[in-house]
């Protein structure tokens, strides 16, 4: 994109304005759709003018490894002699008055995101990595006639760029640096995109690096990722727990009921599986004396995509030995708490739409069977009491609730998929508050303890923020005869066409038999964490994620 000079008699030239900072659309749905049915003949003409600019810009690479002097020269040299960082000037001089100099000299490196040209006096907005801008001034005082007209004629929007000069503010009250020396760090071939029109949420996830560019959100959700990790670790190291990693390629798939992805070792010459979760893996530790382990890493589950489902997914999992559901249920609300605070500074996070979402104070526990009985029953229309449900109520019955409910009947209808299915329907929706809801059918949960003191359940509970399940923790399973019969019952399942059923695991059900201590275990996604703590949506927490 080839700057537009000002006309030559100009003798009072303006500060560079930097442009408007681009900010997440209102809704990024309807973006998208402007964006798919935007004029085709608009569309052509803008890929027409990205190709001419390209071309000048190529032109321009080809005079610059011309005219190079040296090995470090041209269009994209080895280095720049920079001596500090834009944000670290800005700190240092970010008070300075108007028309001030410090008489202090740096050399800074940033990308051009904005430029005038008043002909003695060039003006560049540059920005760094973390968007912060600082202004360079290129005169033909300061760096010569051919120096000036060499900027003029070589220098676009995107590149990066070093200027080297006084750091002083302008007459206007600009931070600025008053270049006695530059040089072009990075020729950029292709033209940022229009900085005063928003990215399509399309384009912001293909092109990630342009979202990152142009975009604050973009840069505050990396930092907030980061923040979050931070966080989680230092949490459990406070805890007394080891960061420990197993195996993303396993000759099994188990530790979750979800399809695999499914590929090859050549060097084993075996069929091998993406791991869909750590859990057993994670509990081979425990039993080999690791009383207090986590591990964060990436799962791969091969299902539908959307707004809160990813087939590559970042996973917190953790296993404490001599504790069980209601102690992980403990840790999970510190742990979330003391990530919103890391990010935010604050247990009452902002999302992005401006909505307030309070994660501090203590978690309702509810019961699954029991706020889906309430809530069948303020539904249920009928003269004749409906009988609650409860671990003993058949599968028929269930079925036939659905129906009147018109819900679909799940690919397994057993009785634990029906009373989930029900759940959602009836009660997921009226949560507002951060809820754990405890103690899950037994036939859905084949890695979980049976409930201490309801038959039929299982010590488990999933924690709903905002809508979605953000994580699930159990009381572990360790009695190995017991995990064989619900390894057998899993078989079973997979046979009769269950894709997403376990399958009897020798390995595992050996460490088991060595002993593993009771223990309570943690599940928790750190795409969906993040969604808790700002609001967005999981395609824009996840810094690249997969597309089509």
């Amino acid at each position: 994109m080839s700057n537009t000079p000002a006309p030559a008699d100009a003798t009072e030239p303006a500060d560079a304005t930097a442009p408007a900072d681009a900010t997440a659309p209102a809704d990024a749905t309807e973006s998208a759709d402007a964006t798919e049915s935007a004029d085709e003949d608009a569309l052509r003409a803008e890929l027409a003018e990205v190709s001419e600019q390209k071309a000048v810009r190529l032109a321009k690479r080809e005079r610059l490894i011309a005219e190079r002097t040296d090995a470090a020269g041209g269009a994209y040299p080895v280095g720049v002699p920079v001596t500090d960082s834009i944000p670290r000037v800005r700190e240092r001089f970010g008070e300075l008055e108007a028309g001030a100099e410090t008489g202090v000299v740096v050399g800074v490196a940033g990308r051009v995101v904005s430029s005038r040209n008043t002909g003695k006096l060039c003006f560049a907005t540059l920005q760094a990595g973390d968007g912060s801008r600082i202004q360079a001034m290129v005169s033909l005082a300061s760096v010569g006639e051919e120096s000036l007209q060499d900027w003029k004629d070589l220098v676009d929007l995107g590149d990066h760029v070093f200027v080297s000069g006084e750091v002083i503010s302008s007459r206007r009250g600009e931070l600025s640096i008053l270049a006695s020396d530059w040089a072009i760090a990075a020729k950029a071939i292709l033209p940022l995109p229009n900085l005063h029109n928003e990215l399509s949420e399309e384009n912001r996830v293909r092109s990630r690096y342009l979202d990152l560019i142009v975009r604050e959100q973009a840069r505050d959700t990396v930092r907030a990722r980061a923040k979050v990790n931070a966080s989680l670790r230092q949490t459990f190291a406070d805890r007394g727990y080891i960061e420990v990693e197993t195996p993303m390629l396993q000759v099994q798939h188990g530790g979750a009921s979800a399809r695999p992805f499914v590929t090859r070792s050549n060097a084993f010459d075996t069929e091998l599986y993406l791991r869909i979760a750590p859990e057993l893996f994670l509990k081979r530790a425990v039993v080999g004396g690791l009383d207090r382990v986590f591990e964060i890493n990436r799962n791969f589950r091969n299902e539908g995509a959307d707004s809160t489902h990813s087939p590559e997914f970042a996973m917190l999992e953790s296993y404490e030995a001599y504790s069980d559901y209601h102690g992980i249920a403990d840790l999970t609300q510190e742990l979330v708490q003391n990530a919103a605070i890391a990010v935010t500074g604050s247990t009452t996070v902002t999302w992005a739409d401006g909505t307030e979402f309070d994660l501090g104070g203590e978690w309702d526990r509810i019961s699954m069977y029991d706020s889906l009985n309430e809530a069948v029953g303020t539904w249920w229309t009928e003269a004749e009491p409906l009988t609650p449900i409860s671990p003993d109520t058949s599968v028929e019955e269930l079925r036939a609730l659905a129906a009147l409910a018109d819900i679909d009947d799940p690919p397994q209808p057993t009785h634990g998929k029906y009373v989930e299915e029900l759940w959602e329907y009836f009660v997921k929706g009226d949560l507002t508050r951060p809820t754990f809801v405890m103690d899950f059918p037994l036939d859905t949960s084949p890695l979980v303890r049976e409930h201490r003191s309801i038959p039929g359940v299982v010590e488990k509970w999933d924690l709903y923020v905002r809508g979605f399940e953000l994580a699930t923790g159990y009381s572990e399973l360790v009695d190995p005869v017991i995990q064989r019969e619900r390894f057998t019952e899993q078989a079973k399942l997979a046979a009769r066409g269950d894709v997403e059923a376990m399958r009897v695991d020798e390995e595992f059900l050996r460490a088991l038999e060595h002993g593993m201590p009771p223990s309570g275990g943690l599940g928790m996604g750190i795409d969906r964490l993040l969604m808790a703590i700002t609001g967005l949506g999981i395609r824009e927490t996840i810094l690249f994620p997969l597309v089509k």
